[in-house]
């Protein structure tokens, strides 16, 4: 229960207030003047308190001062009187919450203590998930100077103790999983499992078994019973990347368990209960898939319930300096040395196009640190082609291994597929001859995002 403190010099409207915030469920106390009230304020705790603008001996703002310079953290509301709106807005820019005009409504009251609570909790939220992320060593880190990030962020906290379904979006190294990490974390299923699949790197006839798990005998190899990723994640969250890529089939199982919240083994015969949280990740435009017919339109609209959107690196590029440092300062960990990135390199980073996004610049950090004999990275460490470039007629000794002409060739192989298939991956692993996850190992390998 929140405690309330009306500091107020006219008895009626303490009272009145007062029996109107305990009827709202506020533990409330009050005093009459500004001297009274700042002594009380900082003697006991209080979430929130309410105070007149023009009181004898201690005005509204002089007691907001002195209850600041003291370290008073509740949020302060004032009131004011007509006239007294001027020194109200002088309040506010001394670090009160908000100004009520008197006479006020009563639910006017309930509503703003309420948007403030709501404000001071998401502000709560906000900066205990930012400290979860920043000592959290095996997740990448979610940096929210950009504005499209601090806003992603803010919704991560806001959807994060729900169970609401959230649809992430944006294109592949933008950090979906590392924002659907982050709702994890920050949910009250923290302490269950997280558990992510990539549709699109599973074979196609191996999915179901993987989400739904199978029962002994169900098909050749099922030699034991075993419990699918929906029961893995029991109580906790399950991710679901690249969504976009699963099966016509598969989303109709989907769909039932999500509506239903159960689900069939392959092979059995009757249901389980599940209780999952259920995040969804993709690169494609969802909608225009389901428009196509590709995707299933209830399922789209059943996941699509919050969507967050990740734009590319290039678009905030207010997060690649922070960023580049953080990945710095991990990779030292990992390397046992230091790994320092210099004013012209950050600047230097900060102008690239990066199209694989942040894990083109992770990757790309890693393997300037990695093949650099230096301390400090300067902008020269950085090279933009991770292979050789195409050599052409025969070769003279030390002009290049067969291995790395092997590499060029599978390189630009999988890039004129992926090109062909307009960044189909499946479609692409067909036009190759190999498996979907020969691919994604290749895609991955050779930084081809």
């Amino acid at each position: 229960m929140s405690r309330v403190l009306i500091v107020d010099d006219e008895p009626g409207l303490r009272q009145s207030l007062g029996l109107l915030l305990a009827d709202a469920g506020y533990e409330v106390a009050a005093e009459s003047d500004g001297k009274r009230g700042l002594e009380r304020a900082l003697a006991e705790r209080f979430d929130l308190i309410l105070s007149d603008v023009r009181m004898p001996e201690m005005d509204g703002l002089a007691f907001l001062r002195a209850y600041r310079a003291r370290g008073g953290e509740a949020l302060v509301i004032m009131m004011s009187a007509y006239g007294g709106e001027e020194a109200a807005l002088a309040a506010m820019k001394e670090g009160a919450y908000d100004y009520i005009p008197k006479p006020f409504r009563p639910d006017e009251v309930v509503l703003t203590l309420r948007k403030a609570e709501e404000r001071e909790q998401l502000g709560r939220t906000i900066a205990t998930l930012k400290a979860q992320l920043d000592t959290t060593p095996s997740a990448r880190a979610v940096v929210a100077e950009s504005p499209a990030m601090r806003d992603a962020l803010e919704l991560v906290a806001r959807v994060a103790e729900h169970r609401t379904t959230v649809l992430i979006t944006g294109e592949s190294g933008t950090g979906k999983e590392v924002i659907a990490q982050a709702i994890h974390r920050a949910s009250p299923r923290a302490a269950a499992p997280f558990v992510a699949i990539n549709c699109a790197a599973i074979p196609e006839s191996l999915l179901e078994s993987e989400l739904f798990g199978h029962v002994r005998g169900a098909f050749t190899g099922a030699l034991a019973d075993k419990a699918g990723l929906f029961e893995q994640a029991g109580g906790g969250t399950l991710l679901l990347d690249e969504i976009g890529e699963l099966p016509l089939p598969l989303q109709s199982k989907l769909l039932r368990v999500l509506q239903e919240g159960e689900l069939r083994r392959v092979g059995d015969q009757r249901t389980r209960r599940v209780d999952v949280r259920l995040l969804a990740a993709t690169a494609r435009d969802l909608e225009g898939e389901a428009a196509a017919g590709r995707f299933r339109e209830d399922l789209y609209y059943r996941l699509n319930v919050v969507t967050i959107h990740l734009p590319p690196l290039a678009e905030r590029r207010a997060d690649i300096q922070p960023l580049a440092r953080h990945f710095a300062a991990r990779l030292a960990g990992r390397l046992g040395r230091a790994v320092v990135l210099s004013d012209d390199t950050l600047a230097w980073l900060e102008t690239q196009r990066w199209p694989g996004n942040v894990r083109e610049l992770e990757h790309a950090i890693e393997r300037a640190a990695v093949l650099s004999d230096r301390e400090v990275l300067e902008p020269a460490d950085f090279r933009k082609d991770p292979l050789p470039a195409p050599r052409s007629g025969p070769q003279g000794a030390g002009s290049g291994t067969l291995r790395e002409a092997v590499e060029t060739a599978e390189r630009q192989a999988i890039v004129a597929a992926l090109q062909a298939a307009g960044g189909n991956r499946r479609a692409a692993a067909k036009l190759l001859g190999v498996s979907l996850r020969t691919l994604f190992y290749k895609i991955d390998r050779y930084h081809l995002e």
